[in-house]
């Protein structure tokens, strides 16, 4: 499966790979960082976001880390193909991009907290690509499921951008939908990867801009589908 995922042209459902009715593997219960349910219940009031921003190893672990942040999971989103494996996302063939479910608790942040560590933690401008993870599986995205959360999504976007082109960057690519509805739960070894394997593989960090409420080199670190997994 590693050195596929290359593929910079959305698949159409008429090519995309068919998939399966029910779950090919097991999923998690527990967050093996917060201790909090993985899939849910969460706790009344809890609302849920969902982003893509490159590898999804580094961008969860963005997420847990924030003050409000009740659970995270790294998972498959926005394609066509149904319950879809790693393998089958990396050929490119399933749609999807690689994301992430944030839960939160809105008492004690926002969605305009969340997007900031957003867009100051990956570069928005580059479609299908974060150093060298390229592919429509590392595609830009915010999934809004309220409309507070659309608000803000566009909002930031705008701010984001004025700050991008005040430093001579170009025009943010990030797709700003509602959520389609299926968000398919990554493998286990997936799942809170980083704190799994403190030393593996992230191209997130500081972009060196600030979205108001910022791009590090990443040409230099190897591409995700070429870092194999625990076991391999």
């Amino acid at each position: 499966m590693f050195g596929l995922g290359r593929r910079t042209q959305m698949v159409t459902a008429e090519e995309a790979l068919p998939g399966r009715p029910t779950p090919g593997y097991a999923v998690p219960t527990t967050h093996e960082v917060l201790g909090t349910p993985l899939q849910g219940p969460w706790p009344a009031g809890s609302e849920v976001l969902y982003v893509a921003m490159g590898c999804f190893w580094g961008a969860e672990r963005i997420f847990w880390r924030l003050p409000g942040v009740v659970s995270t999971a790294a998972g498959y989103l926005g394609g066509f193909t149904r319950y879809p494996t790693y393998e089958e996302v990396c050929t490119g063939l399933t749609g999807h991009t690689e994301a992430v479910q944030v839960v939160y608790d809105p008492a004690k942040t926002s969605p305009e907290l969340l997007l900031k560590a957003f867009w100051e933690n990956h570069d928005p401008t580059t479609a299908n690509r974060q150093g060298n993870d390229v592919g429509t599986q590392y595609r830009s995205g915010i999934y809004w499921t309220t409309a507070g959360q659309e608000a803000a999504a566009r909002a930031t976007r705008d701010a984001f951008q004025q700050v991008l082109t005040e430093h001579g960057h170009g025009a943010i690519s990030t797709e700003l939908l509602p959520f389609p509805g299926e968000f398919y739960y990554a493998e286990d070894y997936h799942q809170q990867y980083l704190h799994k394997n403190p030393g593996g593989y992230c191209n997130h960090g500081p972009n060196g801009l600030t979205c108001p409420v910022g791009l590090v080199r990443q040409d230099q670190l190897p591409a995700q589908v070429d870092v194999a997994p625990p076991g391999d």
